[in-house]
């Protein structure tokens, strides 16, 4: 299966985005035992008529994770086209023995699409380079409405503190990115001078990365969402339920909500949240140094 290979209803902009949630809304969604044996039919015999089933009991969650991001004033249909794709990938990768259920996996593809447009979408300029830089993007504007500061112009010193803190990023990220956001996006092939002597363009420099280093970093992200994805194998259905709620999701769910959902107290919770976060740190350390191990026995057996 190939992204676009899944017939799913198509999204348009404007109105028809009401009349395509009302549309997914026929696909039904899939017990657990439904999931796990579509997802084997797909994963063992190829069953394109699985996998569509698959793709399409969960459109609304793609749609709903869409609705996050529409803040950034690109369109709601280009956001769940893209969220989509991001599903069909989860889909294709998909192990039902794992024990975890698909929204839980496909929600890391479904945001990573959608972030990754908007980043390239959103300005014509780079906006974030590093982990901390997205972050940074994707949590600026909710921080500034918590603290009310005004849209466009300079954040003042406390809420640049208040800012740098809880995001843990330094003031001179907050500061750029506050007004990399703010301002418009200008052209490059706008003049330096009304009088001419060439323009913006000719005065930057090629930092980009090589299309080596691209490869190999896209390579390196793909390589640490599937040693994640088989991390997870090492905690319980309540265990993964609780750290997608707590940790995964741009919202975390409360520690009261989670309480009453499993009628156990709000510290219990907190105790299960951080004993399955130490148990997929240790899992994940423990693949990747079992990685390591083989693919030095690989090369040692090559000499």
């Amino acid at each position: 299966m190939t992204a676009r290979t899944v017939p799913i209803p198509a999204t348009v902009e404007g109105s028809s985005v009401s009349r395509y949630l009302r549309e997914i809304r026929q696909f039904p969604l899939l017990t657990p035992e439904e999931e796990f044996m579509l997802a084997k039919r797909w994963r063992e015999h190829d069953d394109a008529e699985a996998a569509h089933r698959l793709v399409t009991s969960h459109l609304r969650l793609v749609a709903k994770i869409a609705m996050g991001y529409r803040g950034y004033g690109l369109p709601v249909g280009e956001l769940i086209s893209e969220g989509n794709i991001g599903l069909m990938q989860a889909v294709k990768r998909f192990d039902p023995d794992r024990g975890f259920r698909l929204a839980t996996y496909a929600m890391w593809w479904i945001r990573a699409s959608m972030q990754e447009y908007i980043l390239h979408s959103w300005s014509l300029v780079k906006m974030g380079t590093t982990a901390a830089q997205k972050k940074l993007f994707f949590n600026l504007r909710k921080l500034k409405g918590e603290i009310e500061a005004i849209d466009d112009g300079d954040l003042t010193p406390e809420q640049v503190e208040h800012i740098a803190t809880a995001l843990n990023v330094s003031h001179n990220d907050v500061i750029s990115m506050n007004r990399r956001m703010s301002g418009p996006d200008q052209s490059l092939n706008a003049p330096v001078r009304e009088e001419g002597g060439g323009e913006w363009q000719d005065w930057l420099e090629d930092s980009g990365e090589s299309q080596e280093s691209t490869v190999l970093e896209a390579n390196e992200l793909d390589h640490r969402r599937q040693l994640f994805s088989d991390s997870l194998e090492v905690l319980t259905d309540r265990e993964q339920h609780i750290l997608a709620e707590r940790r995964l999701k741009e919202e975390p769910t409360t520690l009261e909500q989670l309480s009453q959902h499993y009628g156990v107290s709000r510290e219990r919770i907190r105790q299960i949240e951080e004993r399955a976060f130490k148990k997929l740190q240790k899992a994940m350390r423990a693949a990747h140094r079992r990685q390591r191990e083989e693919a030095a026995s690989a090369a040692a057996a090559l000499h």
